[in-house]
């Protein structure tokens, strides 16, 4: 299963703008800022995510509450054994009036998408994404059609079912910035649920907080943050480990170091910091990195793990003390704000 986020007490802040969408997202989904936040990191890094958890743990809810406090537009795909290529991305019909094909848009086409159970299709329909979360686009008889802006994928997996499913290819896997599991609620945070729920859902009740123009707003705040040297380079002495460990069989590839490199930038700024510290990059790496590394047969038969590899594989590449410059560079700039510390 992937890794469940855990808290990390270097991000216990908010970046003031971000504020309202947490707090409206936690009227819905209780006691996970940790994931509120892993989920944030990729939207505003121009990313998607995958969420693979047991059923009933609230992955849907945590796309539509995310949805309603952007004032996204929703769209759900259900993927079933079944489902067509030309399901997920659209169809050219004939228009007898027109006498001319008129392009009719899938469910593709949202700003917020939800890729329900996405492991249920076949590769040959999860290979109808790839254009969609790499590109931002369709291409449909020749034609090609952007998608949405913002546009953003969740999608999900059942970890243990695995009757009827097929395995997501590597291509597929590394179009997906992050990876990560939402868990169970703890007994309180559970208890508080119910008493929510009492006089109906709170996702009827959720009112936008933020405009998709935000969004865009803040992915180009997140390109400005700044990544001193050592800390590109310790992205990529990570990403290099991975691909000389012993018990590795594919590494991680430059996409993930991009991936890391973006991400880190995007949590930087969700914690009110306008530069990026190496415990960024240390929080972030099994999330960046697991589902982009696979383990030799040998490994595998031994029982090892790849979130156990990782985090033991960051553990031994050294630190760089970077975060001294990066606060000279904030009081340089004076973009120091109320996130520093």
């Amino acid at each position: 299963m992937a890794q469940s986020p855990t808290t990390h007490l270097a991000f216990d802040t908010w970046r003031p703008e971000l504020q309202a969408v947490v707090d409206n997202v936690e009227q819905v989904i209780i006691g996970k800022q940790d994931v509120i936040r892993l989920v944030l990191v990729a939207l505003l890094a121009n990313g998607h995510c995958l969420i693979e958890d047991v059923p009933g743990v609230g992955k849907t809810m945590l796309v539509r509450a995310f949805a309603r406090s952007l004032g996204c537009a929703f769209k759900r795909i259900q993927f079933t054994p079944d489902l067509l290529p030309s399901d997920v991305t659209g169809i050219s019909v004939y228009n007898q009036q027109r006498q001319a094909f008129e392009f009719r848009p899938g469910p593709i086409f949202g700003q917020i998408v939800l890729a329900d159970e996405i492991n249920r299709t076949s590769p040959k329909t999860q290979s109808a994404l790839l254009e969609a979360l790499e590109e931002h686009s369709v291409t449909v008889d020749g034609h090609t059609y952007p998608l949405a802006d913002p546009f953003f994928v969740m999608a999900t997996e059942n970890p243990i079912e695995f009757e009827g499913t097929f395995p997501l290819p590597e291509a597929q896997l590394d179009r997906f910035l992050l990876k990560f599991s939402i868990g169970y609620p703890s007994f309180d945070d559970e208890v508080k649920m119910l008493g929510r729920q009492e006089g109906g859902h709170p996702i009827d009740r959720l009112q936008p907080v933020a405009t998709p123009q935000d969004v865009a707003a803040w992915r180009r705040d997140v390109a400005a943050v700044r990544v001193e040297d050592s800390v590109r380079t310790y992205i990529v002495r990570l990403v290099h480990a991975t691909r000389q460990h012993p018990q590795v069989y594919l590494g991680a590839s430059p996409r993930a170091s991009l991936a890391l490199f973006r991400a880190a930038q995007a949590l930087a700024y969700v914690c009110g910091r306008t530069y990026v510290v190496p415990d960024d990059v240390r929080y972030l790496a099994p999330y960046v990195l697991q589902h982009r590394v696979l383990l030799s047969a040998d490994a595998r038969l031994s029982g090892v793990q790849v979130g156990e590899l990782l985090r033991a594989l960051v553990g031994q590449v050294s630190v760089p003390a970077a975060e001294p410059s990066g606060r000279a560079h904030a009081a340089r700039t004076g973009r120091a704000g109320a996130g520093l510390r």
